[in-house]
């Protein structure tokens, strides 16, 4: 393209030339964006190690916008842990469909890890204790609604083999302890693959149950 003195002008497209049109999110959209964002940041650093500055940062907004929906720190990872909890316990209990106590161990030791491995950031969150969550807020406390599930499991188990169902409840919080331990320790390493894992830790369970004694003692103290 050239002008009456015969310079050439090179042609700039229309579109270049309007600015990007932003897209504006509804409050629903921006209150998902910042769970999720608070989440990861959670996640990463835990509660203290925190901000709203960089929560705001990251999602691209004011932090009175953050503040507007959550109230501060404390709301944001009230809600966060929330979904999480829920997210875990309704993933073992979908899971709990067999009828063999055997395969429910397997089905539940299975549930947690799957949700280790899909939903690290989440479990991570969970791990992580906060001063500031409450008795029903923390990963000790799925564990326990978790290990209530079990007791019922091993409380017909218990009953059908003339052992005392009362003792349900001591034995599904160690069978409960022992898997989620081994999660831990499993969200680091990540090997062998979690089928391994399940199995192993069922052997362990499975086999130990299956030949308890009905009144056990401890051997240091029979020596006394």
């Amino acid at each position: 393209m050239t002008d009456g003195s015969g310079d050439r002008r090179r042609a700039v497209p229309a579109a270049a030339t309007k600015p990007a049109s932003r897209v504006r999110m509804s409050a629903a959209q921006r209150r998902e964006q910042l769970i999720s964002i608070g989440r990861q940041i959670f996640a990463e650093k835990g509660f203290d190690a925190t901000s709203i500055e960089e929560v705001a940062s990251r999602a691209k907004v004011s932090k009175p916008v953050v503040y507007e929906h959550f109230g501060g720190k404390e709301g944001l990872y009230a809600v966060v842990v929330d979904r999480e909890v829920r997210a875990l316990l309704d993933r073992i209990t979908t899971a709990l469909t067999a009828g063999h106590p055997r395969e429910l161990l397997e089905q539940a030791a299975l549930a947690l890890l799957t949700y280790i491995e899909e939903e690290t950031s989440g479990f991570r969150v969970l791990v992580r204790e906060s001063p500031l969550m409450s008795a029903t807020g923390n990963f000790s406390s799925v564990m326990n609604d978790v290990g209530h599930q079990v007791e019922h499991i091993l409380g017909a188990e218990f009953s059908s083999r003339g052992y005392d169902p009362k003792l349900a409840e001591l034995y599904s919080q160690a069978l409960v302890g022992m898997v989620a331990l081994t999660g831990r320790w499993w969200l680091e390493v990540r090997k062998p693959r979690k089928e391994t894992v399940a199995a192993h830790l069922v052997n362990l369970a499975w086999n130990g149950l299956s030949h308890l004694e009905a009144k056990p003692g401890l051997i240091t103290r029979r020596r006394g």
